[in-house]
């Protein structure tokens, strides 16, 4: 009898490790976190969440290894391998490509280390998230031209990249459903970047001679924008919005060159995301992932959101 209940009560212990694991319980896993971002340009809107997140894990004694994949989904599949081969605590993935990495993030799922993920999605894999709802930044800026742009007005469209469509689509239906006299000139992805936002808009206004509204889906193309216009002559009455709420996208607002940016809070990812990764350090699952809003800024509000 003695005997069957010491097998039992190795059997429960064995049953409680394999849970535990489901949340980075590994006993071979390290306290250490990995922190693998798809591109963390100076002073950009991912290198602000980034150094949230590493300013949170620092005052938590959290130990963490930051890699940037710099755009290449190659180099971040290299440094998921890597991760995964530390047996880390957590691994905390900004995807370069939302399919591409779905294979690494199944690999980790299987070693029992847990993915947070942030700013990008996935296609697949089990994971935790400290996300927006990326509709409704497009929802804000369709609302605001909606209402803003004069009848009959001409816009065009700055996309961030294939595949990253809901922004696009919460613009489409809160104002170009809505404001049938509002024609779409052109769209096109200018890849979040400044300078291919600046090249595009600066052919718009070569090709278009009334533009009344710029809609970019980051504020690094709705300043490449400003500045195509302003070099074209053509930037007083025109209406820029862009998202994330830089600090030159801000500074370009209280000027009275941007009308609007609609701000994705980097230190409420950043928190979000560190507060699920304490969780699965400490054994414990979540039960939902994070949900951070968006805030719609312009000249009206602009002072509340300024350092």
């Amino acid at each position: 009898m003695k005997t069957f209940r010491t097998l039992m009560g190795m059997m429960l212990i064995m049953v409680s490790m394999l849970c535990f694991t489901g949340c980075g319980g590994d006993s071979t896993a390290s306290g250490t976190v990995f922190y693998l971002s798809h591109e963390d340009s100076e002073g950009g809107f991912t290198d602000m969440i980034r150094k949230a997140f590493g300013e949170k894990a620092k005052a938590a004694g959290v130990h963490v290894e930051f890699r940037d994949a710099k755009g290449d989904v190659n180099m971040q599949i290299d440094q998921m391998k890597e991760a995964i081969a530390a047996k880390p605590g957590a691994i905390v993935l900004l995807a370069v490509d939302a399919t591409a990495l779905v294979p690494m993030v199944e690999k980790a799922n299987e070693a029992g280390i847990p993915i947070i993920i942030t700013n990008r999605g996935l296609n697949g894999g089990k994971y935790l998230s400290c996300m927006v709802d990326e509709k409704q930044a497009g929802i804000m800026q369709g609302e605001y031209m909606a209402k803003h742009l004069p009848p009959n007005a001409k816009v065009v469209y700055l996309e961030g990249e294939k595949g990253f469509v809901l922004r696009w689509q919460g613009f489409k239906e809160a104002c170009l459903d809505k404001r049938p006299d509002v024609q779409l000139l052109a769209s096109t992805s200018a890849n979040w970047r400044t300078s291919d936002a600046l090249r595009n808009v600066t052919l718009w206004t070569k090709l278009f001679p009334e533009i009344d509204g710029v809609i970019a889906a980051n504020d690094n193309m709705a300043i490449g924008a400003v500045q195509a216009l302003k070099d074209a002559n053509r930037l007083e009455g025109c209406l820029i919005s862009g998202v994330d709420a830089v600090d030159e996208a801000l500074k370009l607002i209280e000027n009275g060159e941007m009308s609007q940016t609609v701000k994705q809070d980097p230190n409420a990812l950043a928190d979000g995301a560190f507060r699920l990764v304490d969780a699965c350090l400490k054994g414990k699952v979540p039960s939902e992932n994070i949900v951070v809003d968006f805030q719609s800024i312009t000249k009206d509000n602009l002072a509340q959101f300024r350092k």
